[in-house]
C-alpha cells in the first residue's frame, strides 16, 4: 500500500500576511531576495541571475505538486507586496523536511518570518499532526539560530552539509 503525500493548505493568514501557494510568475517578486547578496549569504553563497530565480521557483512549485506541501510566499495584507517565504521544505539533500524562511531584505526586522514561521507551527497539528520539522541553518547565520530559538526550536545536532558547518534546530509540535 503506497502512503499518500501530505497535504496542507494553499493559503493560511497571520495577522499582517497572506502566505500563499507559489506560483512559476511569483520568480520576478521573489527575485530581490534571490539577487541580494546578504540574502544569498548562507544559502547560494551569491546572487542569482534572474534564470536561476526563476529555476528555483519552479522547484518551489514542483516540491508543492510531488509533497503537497512548501514554502509559502509572503504578501503583506496591506499593501500586498511581496516579502518572502516561509514554509516546509524538504529537497532531496536535506536530513529532514524543515521549516525554512527568506525574506527581502528590505523587510528585515518587521518580524514577518517569526509571524510567518508560527502560522506554519500552527497549522501542523491539524493538517501534519506527525510532523516535527526542522531548521537546517549556517552555523554563522546568527539571526536564523536566534529566530528559530525564538520559535521554540532547540539545537539538534551540529553537522557538514554542503562542505560548511550548519546546525539543525528542532521544532516542537505546535510551535
Amino acid at each position: 500500500m503506497s502512503v499518500e503525500p501530505a497535504s496542507i493548505p494553499d493559503a493560511i493568514e497571520s495577522s499582517r500576511l497572506r502566505l500563499v501557494r507559489p506560483r512559476a510568475e511569483d520568480w520576478q517578486a521573489l527575485h530581490e531576495y534571490y539577487a541580494d547578496t546578504e540574502c544569498a549569504r548562507y544559502t547560494f553563497q551569491n546572487p542569482l541571475p534572474e534564470a536561476e530565480t526563476q529555476r528555483v521557483v519552479g522547484s518551489l512549485v514542483r516540491h508543492w505538486e510531488r509533497k503537497r506541501y512548501g514554502p509559502y510566499v509572503l504578501h503583506e495584507k496591506s499593501s500586498g507586496a511581496v516579502v518572502g517565504l516561509v514554509g516546509l521544505w524538504f529537497p532531496s539533500e536535506w536530513p529532514e523536511t524543515e521549516i525554512k524562511w527568506a525574506i527581502v531584505r528590505s523587510q528585515w526586522g518587521k518580524g514577518y518570518a517569526s509571524e510567518a514561521a508560527r502560522a506554519v507551527q500552527a497549522m501542523l497539528p491539524a493538517h501534519l499532526p506527525e510532523m516535527r520539522p526542522i531548521s537546517l541553518i549556517h552555523a554563522e547565520n546568527v539571526r536564523s539560530i536566534e529566530l528559530a530559538r525564538a520559535l521554540g526550536a532547540s539545537l539538534e545536532r551540529r553537522l557538514e552539509f554542503r562542505n560548511a558547518p550548519f546546525h539543525m534546530y528542532r521544532h516542537q509540535q505546535g510551535g
